[in-house]
């Protein structure tokens, strides 16, 4: 897997991983309705004026994943459900810390995520709640370096 900053024509492929990827990671923390609101449209349209900031994980000439980083805070590391576990998530999260990544912020219960994170060197700043999707959620802020 191969990881190359994001071009527009990438924007409809990366907003359905976009869904996918969410949808299955926040599946047991979010309720439905805030599912259904991160759809394929409502990426692509943040993805319309963020692409710059974006990097893709490219498997086979298709992309398999994302990450969007601004002011050295990743916003969004999502990997196709598909294309899971084959590295490139390893790859965008090397290139971001590469390119000065020293934040994150991760749903508190997103065990998978967070084993993700740690096992790559990232430790807990703080835990704190804050409004999400309509509710309040619990977060945990990471940091690098």
């Amino acid at each position: 897997m191969i990881v190359r900053a994001a071009g527009t024509d990438d924007i409809p492929a990366l907003a359905a991983i976009a869904e996918r990827s969410y949808r299955a990671a926040f599946a047991c923390i979010l309720e439905e309705p805030a599912l259904q609101d991160r759809n394929a449209s409502f990426f692509a349209e943040r993805f319309a004026s963020s692409w710059e900031h974006m990097l893709v994980a490219v498997s086979h000439e298709k992309p398999a994943g994302f990450l969007l980083m601004t002011d050295g805070h990743i916003d969004m590391l999502f990997m196709d459900p598909a294309a899971s576990g084959r590295g490139g998530g390893e790859r965008l999260l090397k290139e971001a810390e590469v390119r000065g990544a020293r934040t994150l912020e991760c749903f508190r219960d997103n065990h998978g995520a967070r084993r993700f994170y740690e096992r790559h060197g990232w430790r807990v700043e703080r835990e704190y709640d804050r409004e999400f999707a309509g509710r309040s959620r619990s977060f945990v802020l990471y940091a690098k370096g």
